[in-house]
Order: C-alpha cells, then sequence, then structure tokens
C-alpha cells in the first residue's frame, strides 16, 4: 500500500465515522424532541428505539465478521516450538501463538482478555472475551482442575493445577477464536501443515473421554500413542481412528 492509498483509506474512514456520527446525534435530538412532545406514542418510541439497537448490533456484528476474516487471511500456521516429555510430541505454547498473531489482531482492531468462570467440580471454565467494532463474543472452555493424574493419584496440588489448567485453556482459546493451524516439524525435511485439520470440537472430545472411561484405558499412555499433550488436542483427522481404537477395545471387553 502506498502513501496516497493509506491517506485515501484515512480519509474515507473518517468521512465514515463522521456520517455515523451525524445520524447518531440525529437520532438523538428526534428522541430528545420526542420526549418533549406530549402527543408522541411512547410504545412506538420505544419500539423504535428497539429496531435501531437490533440494526445497530447486526452491523456490529457483520464488522466484527469483516475484521476477522481479513485477520485471518494474514494469519499463517504457527510452527510447534515445545516439547512434552512425556508423551514425545511437540505444540506450540501460548508465546508463540501470541507473538505471531497479535500484532495481526490488533491491527484489525481486535482486543482479548481472559477470565474464569463458574464450572463442574473439578475443572475451571477459561473464558476468553473478543471485542472487535462494537461487538463481543466469549468463547469458553472447561479444563480439568482437580491434580489428579492418569490412574487417580495426585500429582500436583490444586493450586497448580488450576495454575496449570489456566494456561491450557488460554492456548486452546487463542487458536480456536482465530482458527490457528499448528505446523509439526517433519523429520527436520520442513514443516506440514493443514488449516482444516484443527483439533476436535468440544462435543468429540468429551466422546474420546467417556469411551476411555468406559474402557478403562490409561489416559497417559493413550496420549503418548495418539502423541498428543491431552484429548483436546487431537486432531480432526485423527479422530475417527483414536474413536474406533476404544470402540474395538470396549467391544473386545464385553464380548
Amino acid at each position: 500500500m502506498n502513501a496516497s492509498t493509506a491517506i485515501v483509506e484515512r480519509e474515507a474512514s473518517a468521512v465514515k465515522a463522521w456520517e455515523g456520527q451525524a445520524e447518531n446525534d440525529a437520532f438523538l435530538a428526534m428522541i430528545e424532541r420526542a420526549a418533549r412532545d406530549p402527543s408522541v406514542d411512547m410504545d412506538k418510541m420505544e419500539r423504535l428505539i428497539g429496531m435501531r439497537e437490533r440494526m445497530q448490533a447486526a452491523a456490529a456484528e457483520r464488522a466484527f465478521e469483516d475484521a476477522m476474516a481479513a485477520a485471518q487471511a494474514e494469519m499463517e500456521p504457527v510452527r510447534a516450538n515445545a516439547n512434552n516429555p512425556q508423551t514425545k510430541s511437540k505444540y506450540a505454547s501460548y508465546f508463540a501463538l501470541d507473538t505471531a498473531i497479535r500484532p495481526i489482531y490488533t491491527k484489525h482492531g481486535f482486543s482479548l482478555s481472559f477470565d474464569t468462570a463458574d464450572a463442574a467440580e473439578g475443572h475451571v471454565r477459561i473464558v476468553c472475551k473478543v471485542a472487535c467494532r462494537g461487538h463481543r463474543e466469549r468463547p469458553h472452555i472447561d479444563m480439568p482442575a482437580d491434580g489428579k493424574g492418569a490412574k487417580g493419584g495426585d500429582v500436583m496440588t490444586k493450586t497448580h493445577a488450576t495454575g496449570s489448567a489456566v494456561t491450557y485453556g488460554k492456548r486452546y482459546l487463542l487458536g480456536m477464536v482465530f482458527n490457528i493451524a499448528v505446523g509439526k516439524d517433519d523429520d527436520g525435511n520442513g514443516a506440514t501443515f493443514d488449516a482444516n485439520d484443527g483439533p476436535i470440537t468440544p462435543e468429540q472430545a468429551a466422546t474420546i473421554r467417556a469411551l476411555i472411561e468406559e474402557t478403562g484405558t490409561d489416559i497417559e499412555k493413550f496420549c503418548q500413542w495418539a502423541k498428543v499433550d491431552a484429548i483436546p488436542d487431537l486432531r480432526k483427522s485423527q479422530y475417527q481412528r483414536a474413536a474406533s481404537f476404544l470402540e474395538a477395545k470396549k467391544r473386545k471387553a464385553t464380548s
């Protein structure tokens, strides 16, 4: 983009903002006049205000979606930069994800913040507050935080388990919000990426966990077999194989 194009775009944006403000001012002036007029039907006026608010909300949502598409168009897959010695697998840390995409999403007007909310016992609900162009969304994920290991023993304090759950949740949510693909090194011969092969859905993760519980499968060994850090790290391309494996084990146990 050259300097003259940038100036034109800034001027167009300023004009659009001015027009929007002028429209708001005119509407507010109309409301003030109506409030002073005893003959005005206030029920109709309230419906008019409600309709305008819905129209503004719809416009903000469209602007949010446009900004998301523009931001995602600039985001590339993030290389896995960290190792999990237990599962002998690699993953992209929160730092790697944040470093790669924060400059892009802030440029397009997005702001992110994280919070926690009530969740089922033994879990922490991590909430990501995503805001842009007057529209806000609050995706969330529930992470186990009971401090138990794969065999049910205590492997960490509740404080440590909570911190770990929050860290995992932030990493998963950050990747999910912007649909980030993570690439893994291919024996030092470069990296392979599949932008469509994202993590499994929460429903699929719940199915896998249920099958693991029903079959008495050791979660740690299952993750080592699948080469992932945790169940939510399974890729869509792995789901059917993992589910079939556990279903076969279930059938064998009941036959």
